[in-house]
């Protein structure tokens, strides 16, 4: 468990987050520049922009402006495209040389901006076996959608989706396959049961949610929802065993403020949690909470790194936090057009970052 030994310090190499959602417009310009601020030179970009992001052109239009947006140069921005019929297979071969290392599965209607989502992977087959030839990672959004005729909810629509999981592994035994926030017990086992090609990200938030702090509390809504205390465990102890299947992905995911706060009889609150500008301070401060801060640095880099084979440079930059007596994080980041409230605004953290390498 945490102890109090403040002023104790952890370094870590090029931190990487391997899921987070930027958007576009006024909103991406506000809150892209918290990437670097929350401590990581890595962004693993999530297309399901509005249109989604479907072809090569479009991902490298999209990566232009997010480093302009960005502040920083050193911040490193990997590309994906949306799973859907605009895919083609013969496109696979050029994907790398545009900055695309993915493909983003959305079920229709999961979740923002999943309209488009698919039904069924049968009929992409013949674009997952290239996207084996080609190295390229299939992102799965792991949940079902809700069926109440068939006793379905948001609160086991994870757990319905494992089998797909384990289908497509075993089907695609060299395609590199990413369960993203996971939030179960269940999917732990799920992922571990599987081959060395299956990863599985785990975000900051649900290591410390469950059910009970989002519901009537619509800044802690996301989708996946938060789940059971056991659930939480079982992710917090996914990270403390060191197992490397198991690596950052914040599923950080700003809305304006007014979108998180307000609901219609007609359409609830916007699902997303945004933990970016304090990413980096927020997971140490949550894996010294349960005894797993050395494991700092494999969860924020070496193993998402090592999974998506994007080595560190010989001089990477360092990013050293250190343990402090609370730092109260903002209570929101605005600008002249957009307001976002982040995730435990108003609430302290004991870790900052100490130095960043610029």
């Amino acid at each position: 468990m945490s102890t109090t030994n403040w002023g104790d310090t952890r370094e870590v190499t090029a931190p990487a987050d391997f899921h987070v959602h930027l958007r576009d417009g006024a909103l991406s310009r506000l809150v892209t520049p918290h990437v670097h601020k929350g401590g990581f030179y890595l962004a693993y970009v999530m297309p399901n922009l509005v249109p989604p992001i479907t072809t090569t052109r479009m991902a490298m239009e999209y990566q232009k402006k997010l480093r302009e947006n960005s502040g920083s140069t050193k911040v490193e921005f990997l590309m994906t495209l949306y799973l859907s019929d605009d895919l083609y297979p013969s496109d696979v071969k050029n994907w790398k040389a545009a900055g695309i290392i993915g493909v983003k599965s959305y079920p229709r209607g999961v979740t923002t901006n999943s309209d488009q989502g698919i039904e069924s992977y049968d009929k992409y087959d013949e674009l997952f076996k290239e996207m084996e030839a080609h190295s390229i990672v299939l992102n799965l959004h792991g949940e079902i959608p809700s069926d109440h005729s068939k006793n379905t909810c948001v609160l086991n629509a994870e757990e319905r989706f494992l089998p797909v999981l384990a289908d497509l592994a075993e089907k695609y035994p060299k395609l590199r396959i990413v369960l993203e926030h996971a939030t179960t017990e269940a999917a732990v086992k799920a992922v571990m049961a599987c081959g060395d090609n299956v990863a599985c990200t785990i975000t900051a938030h649900h290591l410390t949610l469950t059910v009970d702090d989002w519901a009537g509390q619509s800044f802690h809504f996301c989708k996946p929802v938060a789940k059971f205390p056991s659930d939480r465990l079982a992710l917090q102890e996914a990270i403390k065993s060191g197992n490397k299947k198991f690596f950052l992905g914040s599923d950080s995911a700003p809305h304006p403020s007014l979108s998180k706060s307000t609901a219609t009889p007609t359409s609830g609150c916007a699902a997303g949690v945004y933990t970016s500008p304090i990413l980096l301070p927020l997971v140490a401060h949550l894996l010294d909470s349960f005894g797993a801060i050395d494991r700092l640095a494999d969860f924020t880099s070496n193993f998402g790194r090592a999974f998506y084979q994007i080595p560190l440079a010989s001089h990477a930059p360092k990013v050293v936090v250190q343990k402090v007596q609370g730092v109260t994080v903002q209570a929101e980041y605005s600008s002249e057009e957009k307001a976002v409230v982040p995730f435990w605004a108003s609430r302290s953290i004991d870790w900052q970052i100490v130095n960043v390498e610029e």
